[in-house]
């Protein structure tokens, strides 16, 4: 499996991808996706390099790649952002996030906006950033939706850009939690599916 993750890494990588992007696409965190470039155990040299960060992969393509599967997953994930409240705005973060936050807008009839966090950035300095081209954000109600939650950094960086703007964050909705957070930042956050390793 890692030789398989180490490849598509590679694959990414000679794409134009940055390090957060390969992460996205690969499902992984930052510091994995890190480990996959450079080659996992072995590099370029033949000399070992630190362990794996302890990670799970998630592939969810056969979810992803099903637009009625997709409907299905985001009414359930709507109705759990609706208990804690009505939202004015549904904000996706970029990219896994969008297509959940673009259905579950639909379902909720609420308006829709996109967050592009930080590690998704190319300029060394660029800080993550609500997209001008959706639903401003100021003053208003937020859910804030992604995919998998593997640290927490990116949604704790939306959570602190929205309340910037005087926004207020009713919620966190992710389809996968692998790290067991239920609030960052005083904000619920809420899982479809919960990953937990045990030992």
């Amino acid at each position: 499996m890692n030789e398989k993750l180490i490849k598509e890494a590679h694959k990414l990588r000679s794409r134009g991808f940055t390090t957060g992007e390969i992460a996205d696409e690969l499902n992984v965190s930052k510091d994995t996706a890190r480990w996959l470039i450079l080659g996992g155990v072995k590099g370029k040299t033949g000399k070992e390099h630190e362990k794996a960060p302890l990670d799970i992969a998630i592939n969810w393509k056969s979810l992803g790649g099903s637009s009625l599967r997709m409907k299905y997953v985001s009414a359930a994930m709507a109705d759990m952002a609706l208990e804690q409240g009505e939202p004015d705005v549904v904000v996706g973060i970029a990219v896994s996030g969008i297509p959940f936050a673009i259905m579950m807008a639909d379902i909720i009839e609420a308006d829709i906006s996109i967050f592009h966090p930080t590690k998704t950035r190319k300029e060394e300095d660029a800080k993550g950033t609500v997209s001008s081209n959706f639903a401003t954000v100021d003053g208003r109600r937020v859910v804030i939706v992604d995919d998998v939650i593997t640290s927490g950094r990116t949604v704790t960086e939306a959570i602190k850009a929205f309340k910037d703007l005087g926004a207020e964050p009713i919620a966190v909705i992710v389809l996968i939690d692998k790290k067991g957070i239920d609030e960052l930042e005083g904000v619920p956050v809420e899982s479809l599916i919960g990953v937990s390793r045990l030992g």
